[in-house]
């Protein structure tokens, strides 16, 4: 089992990235709409995760998420969910849903939609697909494709119990706001590792959900 050989709770906060949040009336389904129909022309990713040792000679394996925004009377959540501890990769850690390329699948939407459906039982007819991510290359060796989606309710979702541990919602305000974005580091046999953690109420959003939320931050701020 994968696991990281440090707490990443544990670690001193290095900085806050500080910058100013999204405005408010770019967080909502219009605005986000018209954002993936039209993206800006030049924005600049998060760097990509360096692979860890062992991994690093093998070909990426292609994954996909749904980050889905769900549609609340108080405005836009990120529907996120937790893994269970028993899991190979990222195991206990906070996850969109989602998971690797099958080849039967036609594309990284359908990757996303079909993990979606077997980790939380989401139907994909209630997925209105706005768009992707760049690719995020993970540590632990996936190159994952996010992709974007509005949920309007009702809907239900039910976790499976081998993958998924708890299913839980954060405004999308509060992850779109570089004050809550916090900088950490770590010294690993393979060198230094730098990453971002989003804590939110007992729940530790970190490594690579984080970047991939600090990509979407950036795309949205861009203009």
């Amino acid at each position: 089992m994968v696991k990281p050989s440090f707490d990443p709770q544990q670690l001193p906060i290095d900085a806050i990235a500080g910058e100013a949040a999204v405005p408010a009336q770019r967080l909502t389904p219009a605005w986000l709409r018209s954002r993936f129909a039209a993206p800006p022309a030049a924005w600049t990713p998060e760097d990509r995760e360096r692979v860890m040792p062992g991994r690093a000679e093998r070909a990426p394996t292609p994954a996909a998420v749904l980050i889905p925004l769900v549609q609340r009377p108080t405005g836009l959540t990120l529907l996120l969910t937790q893994r269970t501890a028993h899991l190979t990769d990222h195991a206990g850690q906070i996850s969109f849903p989602g998971g690797r390329a099958e080849d039967y699948d036609r594309d990284a939407i359908d990757t996303a939609l079909r993990e979606s459906e077997e980790e939380i039982g989401l139907a994909r007819r209630h997925v209105e697909v706005l768009g992707a991510l760049p690719e995020y290359l993970t540590g632990t060796g996936y190159c994952v494709t996010p992709v974007v989606g509005l949920l309007q309710p009702p809907f239900e979702v039910t976790a499976d119990p081998d993958e998924v541990a708890a299913i839980f919602e954060v405004p999308l305000a509060f992850l779109m706001d570089g004050a809550n974005h916090q900088r950490l580091s770590v010294e690993l046999p393979g060198g230094r590792r730098s990453f971002y953690a989003m804590p939110y109420e007992g729940y530790y959003i970190w490594g690579a959900t984080a970047g991939m939320l600090r990509n979407l931050f950036h795309f949205l701020r861009a203009e």
